[in-house]
């Protein structure tokens, strides 16, 4: 459903005439740009900068450059600068906040990729909390910094002033606006030879010269510290190649221009791209024959390319070179070793005795010229080689591996498998995996390939279980545990009281199945507890037809009552008024759902049972079987969840139950296997948790979270951070009619329970063990 500015006209009201006009202004453009729920955040970003109070500049800023820099690295480094945005405004002032919105689409445009972008939002950040007086002159001079370094340079550029000028305000402002010898010194000293965004273009046309394809290049800044890691590497289909090149020179007084180590790398790893491929057996290979599989392929992409390009050899050969003066006979370098064995590989005419260096170039010569099964030669050699160098003395440290051979890449493409399940591929053009939901007959007539990788252009999903003759499901046998499209939910930044927009990604998975004798024995054994618990649902079970008496404006007069009030009239008495009789229909319009936290805590053991050692999940899972059970007699629809996290990029969410299934033996399967594991986001399970409940037409709606600790995760260190984002909500759930209760195996748990979900709506059990007898009379208690 796409996203229209006339819907929000309270928003625009609220923004403010000029800010409303830049929004108008911009809006064609950012629906150019940006997704739906894109769109849906960055009116939530403007919104929440109009919050701050720090004036209209400032919204104005923000409107504009978000859809530029979402045009030049996408969309998610838009929200990304929103936060980093957020977390500066209590540390500087509304200008420096609209002077860092305005100049982001230069540095988007300058770094161009959002890992770099990331980089410098990070740099931002430790400049306000060093050297602040800094930040705004900087700004102003981002573009000429930008143009003469890179993100490394400048990092180091600013971290020298912020080290030289910690304590003197008037020389950080010289200093990072440009105005100081001081300054120009080091920019020149940190100024790079080529920058990548300068010539991206030609090199993506240089590469679809030579293959007649099109090739995806982006730039990586290695380690901004120390300079090192300035390689090439090839990732998920993507050539990464250094943000710049000096003029490289071979130590023999040649110097090669920066422009020919770029078209050096670029047409190195394209070959790479269009000749090798992924190999599982190279994958598990020792890491000391790693070198040898990486040397032997480079030079036999390198063959294959020259053969069909013969003027790459002079674009790679000033490239490969060695000392003048070498001790040939014995090495203890292993690097320095490739790098000969890789001149021997490249240039037929290079004279080397070195025992390794004419084993290399034997091996080399056995591999077979075309495609064929070179792997397998690869692997062999490759041992022989790694056997015969640790002979020599040359053994194998990662850290000493450092090739002197600029322009290639670390091979990392050949034993790391492409993620094209998640990516799709974009070498197809970068279209989207299509997922197509079907019915039986499609997909038995029409299916094209039954054992399609993951990598398909298109899926297709049948919309029902297909059982075989044994009675299990072919899914059960073959198929791979299925899971959602990516989720997006904001979240509550305590400290800047605003919202961080699309910050939490959940995925729905299927829940593992159980033996469900597990459930059924368990009823089994508390049978006088499931008595006692009929006795209570028969209490509030649907009445039909109710007649209330003592109201005023009833359906019918109450005679008794309408005497007892005329005999007060007459005693000179005040009479009561309530004489009336109302009839109505007692219906239970209810929807309820038990939201259960699957976080590895849940797994540790209690010793309160007669019968042994018992976990929390255990109970928890008893719990929710007697309560399903109590729901199905009461008639009450319910759902039965579970979630756990691994970070903000990754919480998942299980279905036991839908609110319309039936509670069979498949539910209490699902219940029998549920795992603990991972930690416990709260806030975005309790966010998607009120979206499915938003969907339900019941008058009343209620989520029953059933945690044994309070909400942590990974990612987060600040404790406060998680438990204020729960309380948001709480309280967003609250707004859309949705009341939450939580019921907490935390004995510590009043401190932090009683702020998220209010005094009135929490329960913490002391003894655990009670659990599966309370949760059930919880229920009934709350919704009589």
């Amino acid at each position: 459903m796409a996203v229209q500015l006339v819907d929000y006209p309270e928003l625009l009201e609220d923004l403010g005439e000029h800010a409303a006009e830049v929004l108008e202004a911009n809006w064609h453009e950012a629906a150019r740009v940006f997704t739906s729920r894109g769109l849906e955040a960055y009116l939530q970003g403007a919104a929440s900068l109009r919050a701050l109070g720090r004036g209209s500049d400032l919204v104005v800023a923000f409107v504009e450059s978000a859809p530029q820099v979402a045009r030049e690295i996408g969309e998610q480094a838009v929200f990304e600068m929103l936060s980093t945005a957020i977390r500066m405004y209590s540390k500087t002032s509304a200008q420096v906040l609209s002077l860092f919105f305005s100049t982001a689409p230069v540095v988007a445009r300058r770094l161009g990729e959002i890992g770099l972008f990331r980089g410098y939002l990070l740099l931002i950040d430790q400049l306000l909390a060093q050297a602040p007086q800094g930040v705004r002159p900087m700004l102003g001079k981002i573009e000429v910094l930008l143009d003469q370094m890179t993100l490394g340079g400048l990092r180091r550029w600013a971290m020298w002033g912020v080290s030289a000028y910690r304590n003197n305000f008037a020389a950080q402002t010289e200093f990072f606006g440009l105005a100081s010898p001081q300054a120009l010194a080091v920019m020149q000293q940190e100024r790079r030879g080529v920058l990548f965004i300068d010539i991206q273009r030609r090199l993506v046309m240089y590469l679809r010269a030579l293959w007649g394809r099109d090739f995806f290049l982006r730039p990586t800044s290695g380690d901004f510290e120390t300079r090192e890691g300035y390689r090439p590497f090839i990732e998920d289909y993507f050539i990464y190649v250094p943000d710049a090149y000096d003029d490289w020179e071979n130590g023999r007084g040649k110097r090669t221009a920066a422009l020919e180590v770029f078209r050096a790398a670029a047409a190195h790893a394209s070959a790479h791209v269009v000749l090798s491929r992924f190999d599982a057996r190279f994958e598990l290979a020792p890491p000391a024959r790693r070198p040898w599989i990486g040397l032997l392929e480079d030079a036999w992409v390198e063959r294959r390319a020259i053969s069909a390009f013969p003027g790459l050899h002079g674009l790679w050969k000033p490239l490969v070179t060695v000392p003048a003066t070498v001790d040939r006979t014995a090495e203890p370098d292993l690097a320095a070793v490739l790098d000969r064995c890789a001149l021997a590989l490249l240039d037929p005419e290079y004279e080397d005795d070195h025992r390794v260096v004419v084993a290399a170039r034997e091996a080399f010569a056995r591999l077979p010229q075309d495609d064929g099964d070179r792997y397998t030669g690869i692997l062999e050699s490759a041992e022989h080689l790694a056997a015969l160098a640790g002979e020599c003395g040359l053994h194998f440290t990662p850290s000493a591996e450092i090739s002197a051979i600029a322009y290639r890449d670390d091979n990392r493409y050949l034993w790391t498998a492409p993620h094209t399940a998640e990516l799709g591929d974009p070498l197809a053009g970068g279209q989207p995996q299509v997922r197509k939901y079907v019915n039986l007959m499609e997909m038995l007539n029409a299916v094209e390939v039954e054992n399609a990788g993951d990598d398909a252009q298109e899926v297709w999903i049948l919309s029902t279980e297909l059982y075989d003759d044994d009675g299990t499901t072919f899914n059960e046998r073959e198929g791979k545990v299925p899971i959602s499209q990516p989720m997006t939910y904001s979240e509550w930044d305590y400290q800047t009281q605003l919202e961080r927009p699309l910050w939490v990604t959940l995925y729905e998975k299927r829940p593992k199945s159980g033996d469900p004798e597990v459930i059924n024995g368990f009823l089994e054994q508390q049978k006088p507890l499931v008595q006692r618990l009929k006795k209570l649902i028969e209490a509030v079970q649907p009445q039909g037809v109710i007649r209330e008496r003592k109201v005023e404006d009833g359906d019918d007069i109450d005679i008794n009552a309408a005497v007892l009030a005329l005999s007060d009239i007459r005693m000179g008495l005040q009479p009561d008024p309530r004489i009336g009789i109302r009839t109505r229909l007692h219906i239970r319009d209810l929807s309820v759902m038990l939201l259960i936290d699957l976080s590895e805590s849940t797994n540790d053991a209690l010793r309160s049972r007669a019968e042994g050692d018992v976990t929390v999940l255990q109970l928890a899972r008893e719990a929710a079987a007697l309560l399903a059970q109590a729901l199905e007699r009461i008639g009450d629809p319910f759902m039965l969840c579970g979630f756990d996290s691994n970070g903000r990029h990754d919480v998942e969410f299980y279905r036991f139950k839908e609110f319309d299934g039936p509670y069979d033996d498949k539910v209490k399967a699902r219940l029998a296997g549920m795992t603990g594991q991972l930690s416990t986001r709260m806030g975005a399970a309790l966010r998607h948790a009120g979206g499915l409940m938003e969907r339900r037409a019941s008058q009343k709606k209620l989520v029953i979270l059933l945690t044994d600790g309070e909400p942590a995760d990974n990612d987060v260190r600040d404790p406060q951070y998680l438990r204020f984002d729960a309380k948001k909500a709480v309280e967003e759930l609250a707004r859309k009619g949705i009341r939450t209760f939580c019921l907490s195996l935390d004995p510590y748990a009043d401190e932090y329970v009683s702020r998220i979900f209010g005094a009135r709506n929490y329960l913490v059990l002391d003894h655990v063990d009670r659990l599966p007898e309370k949760l059930p009379q919880l229920y009934i208690a709350m919704t009589k």
